[in-house]
């Protein structure tokens, strides 16, 4: 199979230079790669010009709904994938969490979007900053798409999942993507790069792919791009040192090596929930995708007194894990990535090895095989406080180390000497020691998992990445993020500061605030259907005043009788009251009845209300009445979408009283 680039709207071979991809389990050629030829400057212009722009046209839930409807369409042509995964030495297990892991990762990706994100191209960071007296120049934080390109350089390990894990936050920014796959897997890659073309889901320009040499791409980005790579820290070091990219404070976003460590906590004797999950764990992350796993615990801390039970147990399970051919139905654990790649593990632990005993596996057992096959090696440490290699190397494949520690501040100590991790677990039910561990060592770290007898039956495990949560970490681990919902699109785009009247932000943000002009509206707004109110609109009730008999009347019958509504001395002994007050849930109530049509109609729910303030006191002999205002629009189905009011109850002074945003749900069609 020669293996082709997608590149400016056209699928291209490389012209020479073609390197062998070999099948981990059987050593033959699978496929053909090559990107000799390419014009890598005319790629970048073909994402500014063309992808950006068609885009650009669309809006978050636009963009949202697009990513929903081409994971759909993959999910439903996933098994070519897993044929070609098997070349990779990963099982049909390890490809579940690389495809169907990818699909799902824009599935929730999507639907983050839709929940999080305006219905509309201007994402409002923040609230409103107040900046004059009058309240006539007011600042709003908001962010817009990078007018650039994204460029995401990944590792071989998961060449599905990684790709569609950049991909879905950068196309809901808005911003066009170049893949350049690492060249081993590079296959499975192409295959769904061109699934994603033949979908014709996406718009034009939103996708490139290269399979090969980067060449002199890096050249030329701008500050409108976006690097994102995922591989060793030496290359990243090398990628994000180029004059280019620091000339123009290219964003470059960094996933590197990383030693990650699991903790088992003092209270967790062999025998409690907390070491079994431990164990398992342990397990999980030696043998799922051939220990191949940027998060895969390399450094696994254990109280002293349970050591030699741990090596015991671990040894005994781990003997029942079989390996081999990863099509086989009993096959539990799959091939490394290649030949290569078994050599660089094994040169790694030569290193290791040399400072801490192997007490578990024999590296020896497959070296005659033509599959890249190791079983877990498992070494032991009983002074990895005086150690060095332990917490600087990293065996990228099956292999750990289990290292003995004493007390808290001590396993602290240990987790941070990796010099910053992806993530790092503990499994303990002692809320003191997992408090403690998470304050003295998230600094080192993106994500910390706390694994317990709680939680243990839905957790996603040590080694999972998801969408909702950052992926990333400091120092060593490359100080970048990933994924994070709203905060992983933000890589790709500018956050500005704006400045003006409640107007000129309304009608930049698309979205109505105090201040600005509202459109007084005949029909009440409760009788159109959603595309048919516009932000803005506005209600303007009747007014209602208030007794003391229905402050009381509200008191008995809720059961509320705070003092400040029923005792008049001692509301007037408040420093905030003068005198008996009504109820703010009171004033709901009335604003309710005030604003609410009763009819059946388009609205369908009231599902909540945000940033609900009290402002100032309403007494018996007040009158109150309502504004009740379009804020903002979200689709949220096919069939209604969410409309923001903004809800202001002001006395007959015109003093606000209270303030806060209802949400209702509102149908489409009558």
């Amino acid at each position: 199979m020669l293996l082709e680039n997608y590149a400016q709207g056209k699928w291209v071979s490389g012209t020479s230079g073609h390197r062998d991809l070999r099948d981990s389990v059987t050593g033959k050629t699978v496929a053909k790669t090559s990107s000799a030829g390419l014009n890598f400057a005319a790629m970048l212009d073909y994402a500014r010009t063309v992808g950006g722009p068609n885009l650009r046209k669309y809006g978050f839930h636009d963009r949202a709904y697009m990513l929903k409807a081409l994971a759909q369409y993959m999910m439903g042509r996933k098994e070519e994938l897993y044929e070609l995964s098997y070349c990779t030495g990963a099982t049909r297990a390890d490809s579940w969490i690389d495809i169907e892991g990818g699909f799902g990762t824009l599935f929730a990706v999507s639907g983050i979007t839709r929940r999080n994100m305006p219905d509309g191209n201007v994402y409002v960071d923040g609230g409103l900053e107040t900046l004059s007296r009058g309240g006539t120049f007011m600042g709003q934080h908001i962010a817009l798409p990078l007018q650039g390109a994204a460029i995401h350089i990944n590792a071989y390990n998961f060449p599905v999942w990684c790709a569609l894990e950049k991909f879905g936050p950068a196309f809901i920014a808005g911003v066009p993507v170049i893949i350049k796959p690492a060249s081993d897997g590079s296959y499975l890659t192409e295959a769904m790069v061109r699934m994603m073309v033949t979908s014709e889901i996406l718009p034009e320009g939103a996708v490139q792919l290269i399979c090969g040499s980067t060449g002199d791409l890096l050249d030329h980005v701008t500050c409108q791009d976006v690097i994102s790579f995922t591989g060793s820290a030496s290359t990243a070091q090398m990628l994000r040192s180029r004059p280019n990219i620091t000339e123009n404070s290219t964003r470059f976003i960094a996933e590197q090596d990383s030693l990650n460590g699991c903790v088992l906590g003092p209270d967790a004797a062999p025998g409690t929930p907390e070491f079994d999950l431990f164990i398992n764990e342990v397990i999980n992350e030696l043998t799922v995708k051939a220990g191949q796993k940027c998060t895969a615990i390399r450094r696994a801390l254990v109280p002293q007194q349970f050591m030699d039970e741990t090596v015991a147990t671990l040894s005994e399970r781990l003997a029942e894990i079989t390996i081999g051919d990863p099509r086989g139905k009993s096959t539990q654990m799959g091939a490394l990535a290649g030949q290569g790649q078994r050599a660089d593990v094994l040169e790694k632990l030569g290193i290791l090895s040399a400072e801490n005993p192997v007490v578990i596996g024999n590296a020896e057992r497959f070296s005659n095989d033509n599959g890249a096959y190791l079983e877990p090696i498992v070494m032991r440490c009983d002074d990895p406080l005086e150690k060095s290699a332990v917490h600087q190397v990293e065996a990228f494949g099956p292999v750990s180390t289990l290292m003995a520690y004493n007390g808290s501040d001590e396993a602290v100590r240990l987790l941070n000497k990796g010099g910053g991790s992806l993530v790092a677990s503990v499994f303990s039910y002692d809320g003191d020691f997992t408090r403690n561990l998470v304050i003295g060592a998230s600094a080192f770290h993106g994500r910390m998992l706390i694994g317990d007898r709680d939680s243990g039956g839905e957790s996603t495990g040590h080694g999972s990445p998801m969408p909702h949560l950052v992926h990333g970490g400091p120092g060593r681990a490359g100080g970048g993020e990933e994924m994070g919902g709203v905060r992983g699109f933000m890589h790709y785009m500018q956050r500005t500061a704006i400045q003006g009247s409640p107007a000129v932000i309304a009608n930049i943000t698309g979205e109505w605030i105090p201040g600005a002009k509202a459109r007084k509206v005949e029909t009440h707004p409760f009788r159109r259907i959603y595309k048919d109110l516009h932000i803005g609109d506005q209600l303007q009730t009747k007014s209602r005043k208030v007794t003391i008999k229905d402050i009381e009347l509200f008191a008995n019958s809720t059961g509320d009788t705070f003092y400040a509504h029923m005792n008049a001395d001692a509301a007037a002994a408040n420093p905030f009251f003068e005198d008996r007050v009504a109820h703010g849930y009171l004033l709901l109530s009335w604003a309710a009845g005030l604003f609410v049509s009763p009819d059946p109609g388009p609205v369908l729910a009231n599902t909540g209300l945000n940033n609900l303030a009290f402002m100032t006191p309403v007494y018996a002999g007040d009158e109150i009445k309502v504004a009740l205002t379009v804020r903002r629009k979200k689709r949220r189905t096919e069939d209604y979408g969410e409309v923001g009011w903004d809800v202001e109850i002001t006395n007959q002074n015109g003093d606000v009283c209270a303030r806060y945003e209802l949400l209702t749900m509102v149908a489409f069609a009558e």
